[in-house]
């Protein structure tokens, strides 16, 4: 029988070693490029409107078929540090797919913090 403080401990450790998910405290606006041969660019910038800075954000770009089915996707790594209320840009790149007929977008992993203010 594992005792309970061990299950607690580890409980706590996984909570706080995990990426914390997306929310819903970005902003995204991107414009779709499809001027490369093979590959459509998502080139548009994350806002992040949390009340803590963000660290190592990461954002997801999917092609979406008719029925909106992911049919191609993309990742890419946005920024080191997002600060509250700052936006920064991103360029995510999705494999050109048959069938797609739009784009979307979204944080999908990051870390939040606050970050160090000078006196």
């Amino acid at each position: 029988m594992i005792p309970l403080r061990a299950v607690t401990v580890a409980t706590l450790l996984t909570l706080f070693a995990s990426p914390a998910p997306a929310q819903s405290t970005f902003q995204l606006s991107f414009d779709v490029d499809r001027s490369r041969p093979g590959k459509v660019q998502l080139v548009g910038s994350v806002r992040n409107d949390s009340t803590e800075d963000v660290f190592d954000v990461n954002v997801t770009a999917e092609a979406l078929d008719r029925g909106g089915r992911v049919v191609a996707s993309g990742i890419t790594y946005v920024e080191g540090r997002i600060g509250r209320g700052e936006s920064k840009p991103f360029v995510a790149v999705v494999p050109v797919a048959p069938g797609a007929v739009r784009y979307r977008a979204e944080v999908t992993s990051f870390r939040s913090g606050f970050g160090f203010q000078a006196p």
